[in-house]
């Protein structure tokens, strides 16, 4: 299954299409760049996660892709995609997205060597298929996409994810913080309280509410809540629930504003979310709280990260919704949340 580097001058990366999975994504794509440093690397994406790719140095394209639904317009989006590709001439395409849909976009786009898992009944497809990998909980999801690039002999050294931003972005971000009377000379304490994939993954929006309150009491800190349009109701139970004043981001930003403003936090409190990758992947001091996901799997990778999982006999059940007594985040008390923190601040200020 080896594939020769000599022969790869154009790659094609069909990206993750979630905010979490994009950056998990990212030191793979790194090490694409290491084997192959003179090939034109592309990205096929979804727009809604062109941020976390825009600024990498190692991503020289990005080609949006969201085909329209319906009979006749996504078969029309597929083929209009894929005479893009073919114009690009790519010789390789890897594929981290598992859908059948992206192998016949590579298929069709005419690409020599297209490298992928045979999920989806889509192995006829791929030239370079390989066999997935049947226990999500045997590694991090990081190394489920780097095994797609030693599987064909290429060489894995990059590690943890990492974002980039922009001076613009930074700019920008302090402007609003600024313009929004938030004093950058206090600690800033960000808080993602929201979780898309279900409620089973969020603690208790009191909860957040009382971590917060302790960091504006004893650290005279700034609160900022983030998280999407969808999650505005989580963040307005947080910022009701709190005696002290917050900034509700909650639905106010597009994913390039919160990416900046979270890079201008000195902490992050969060449930297992899109934002929390984003976070740790920013080098934030970052406290993860799991209940019925696995951290060894999808956790946030780096140093400064830290998780609270307690291991209760029927976690994690990866269930979007509690079916017994929700002990897995209920077990979790603010105080203890408190303390975890406390304790970071003292380790990263060392």
């Amino acid at each position: 299954m080896r594939i020769e580097k000599s022969k790869i001058n154009r790659i094609l990366v069909r990206s993750p299409n979630w905010i979490g999975d994009v950056v998990m994504s990212i030191p793979a794509i790194e090490n694409l760049k290491y084997n192959c440093p003179s090939a034109w690397l592309t990205v096929v994406a979804k727009p809604w996660v062109k941020a976390l790719l825009e600024n990498n140095p190692c991503v020289d394209e990005i080609l949006l892709y969201d085909p329209r639904n319906g009979y006749l317009a996504k078969p029309k989006s597929i083929l209009k995609a894929a005479k893009s590709i073919r114009r690009g001439n790519y010789d390789t395409a890897v594929l981290f997205q598992n859908a059948f849909e992206a192998a016949l976009l590579v298929w069709l786009g005419q690409v020599k060597y297209r490298i992928g898992y045979c999920t989806d009944g889509r192995g006829l497809l791929l030239n370079y298929g390989i066999p997935s990998v049947k226990n999500p909980h045997r590694g991090h999801q990081v190394e489920y996409y780097l095994n797609l690039l030693r599987c064909v002999g290429l060489k894995t050294p990059k590690g943890n994810p990492k974002l980039f931003l922009s001076a613009e972005q930074k700019e920008k971000a302090r402007q609003f913080l600024s313009e929004h009377q938030i004093n950058l000379n206090k600690a800033t304490v960000g808080l993602g309280p929201g979780a898309m994939y279900g409620e089973a993954k969020r603690w208790p929006a009191e909860r957040f509410a009382r971590v917060a309150d302790l960091a504006v009491e004893k650290w005279s800190a700034n609160i900022l809540i983030f998280g999407s349009n969808k999650e505005k109701a989580i963040g307005s139970a947080v910022e009701q629930s709190m005696r002290h004043k917050a900034l509700n981001l909650c639905g106010k930003t597009s994913l390039k504003e919160a990416i900046g403003l979270l890079s201008t936090c000195n902490f992050f409190v969060t449930n297992d979310s899109g934002l929390m990758h984003v976070a740790a992947a920013l080098g934030v001091p970052t406290l993860a709280i799991f209940g019925s996901t696995d951290p060894t799997a999808t956790g946030p990778l780096s140093e400064k990260a830290r998780i609270i999982y307690h291991d209760v006999d029927c976690a994690p059940c990866l269930k979007p919704s509690c079916t017994k007594d929700f002990k897995c985040m209920l077990s979790v008390q603010a105080e203890e949340v408190w303390e975890e923190l406390a304790k970071l601040r003292k380790k990263v200020e060392q």
